[in-house]
């Protein structure tokens, strides 16, 4: 029974990885919860709604998980199982009738305008090092990429005449991210000032870290964490957080809801939509105050 389990999770593993081109990352959390549930049911495959239910009782009562993690876990397991039937495996997939829990909205987090002008200041300076801390911060703000992509930004990805940048985001697909005159600036600066003065060896990455390879992510975040206290900002603030803020200001400025799906690399509308809620909340607190009638006493 346990060698059979292994096998279709091993089947599983490459269809993740050469189908649907997941990162090695989000292909072991998959597993992990796979194997997670094949340890309690010691069953197999072969499972029944009362093992699932029984299962999510042991989540909710035993373990004490949140709601998100306890979604994420049934997600892993309905898209195990849909592929068993996609592959005549098994006849049904049972986790198709149990919901996610449901859970409050959570809206992203945003740096607000003072705030960024703040951090941005603290980064201006010919020093080599703050040319670089001011490029990183303007790249995440002014275009929206992950931290991954922003690593992985090589000098031939540039198109100065048209202010692009090809990005490689998740499942290796390919997208285009448009810059603004102000990081063009800040971009042609440190190409021809502090990159050369930064790195003696050009491997081509746009910023380039130890062994010649390109900078960790924490290291993006150790520059973010440094340049956030040195501007006084509170608050825990992330590369995602100037995603999010990126996403928000696009929507409060005028910008549609497809356009910053694309320039997000968003594969589905509903994800790009919570933006949308941030922008309500903003609109909402602007007619409390504004209007005679919406105004507290």
């Amino acid at each position: 029974m346990q060698k059979e389990i292994n096998f279709y999770i091993d089947k599983f593993y490459l269809y993740l990885k050469t189908n649907k081109k997941y990162s090695i990352n989000t292909i072991n959390a998959y597993l992990t919860d796979i194997e997670d549930f094949n340890n309690f049911t010691n069953k197999g495959i072969n499972i029944i709604l009362e093992d699932i239910s029984s299962y999510l009782s042991h989540l909710y009562n035993d373990i004490k998980l949140s709601k998100s993690s306890i979604s994420r876990k049934l997600s892993s397991l309905r898209s195990f199982y849909n592929y068993l039937v996609k592959e005549e495996i098994v006849n049904y997939n049972y986790f198709n009738d149990v919901s996610n829990p449901k859970r409050g909205l959570v809206l992203p987090k945003f740096i607000k305008e003072k705030d960024m002008s703040n951090i941005m200041e603290v980064c201006s300076g010919d020093n080599p090092i703050l040319e670089r801390d001011r490029l990183i911060l303007e790249l995440l703000y002014s275009t929206g990429i992950r931290v991954s992509e922003l690593i992985n930004i090589k000098l031939t990805d540039i198109n100065f005449y048209n202010n692009e940048i090809k990005i490689l985001g998740k499942g290796n697909k390919e997208r285009i991210v448009i810059f603004n005159n102000t990081c063009r600036e800040t971009l042609n600066k440190f190409i021809k000032d502090g990159r050369k003065k930064l790195y003696k060896n050009d491997t081509g990455y746009l910023f380039i870290g130890r062994n010649n390879g390109h900078i960790s992510s924490k290291y993006v975040r150790d520059i973010i964490n440094k340049v956030k206290v040195k501007a006084g900002v509170e608050g825990k603030i992330t590369p995602h957080v100037f995603r999010h803020t990126f996403a928000t200001d696009m929507l409060n400025n005028g910008a549609d809801l497809v356009s910053v799906k694309d320039l997000l690399g968003h594969e589905s509308l509903n994800t790009t939509s919570i933006y949308t809620h941030v922008t309500n909340e903003q609109i909402k607190k602007i007619y409390e105050m504004a209007h005679p009638r919406a105004k507290k006493e």
